[in-house]
């Protein structure tokens, strides 16, 4: 399975467009596909809701196949 970690810089980001983002489907409309078959877990549950809030510390999973971990994002930007 593979596994990634994925920062975000707002409060949540919807589950279609976390999908898009990590390259799991091509679109927002094929997130909400996919979620919509019922393949996609959060935290271990089954999910359903297309625009579900994900927020850190939370995990999603696409069947065997992909595990993204949602971490906050830090500002690595040093102002001199």
């Amino acid at each position: 399975m593979q596994t990634l970690e994925v920062e975000i810089y707002d409060e949540y980001i919807a589950l279609n467009d976390l999908l898009k983002l990590c390259g799991v489907v091509d679109s927002g409309a094929a997130g909400k596909a996919l979620v919509a078959s019922g393949v996609v877990m959060v935290n271990g549950v089954q999910e359903l809701r297309k625009t579900n809030k994900i927020r850190p510390g939370m995990q999603v999973q696409v069947e065997d196949a992909v595990l993204i971990k949602v971490v906050a994002g830090t500002d690595a930007v040093a102002d001199e």
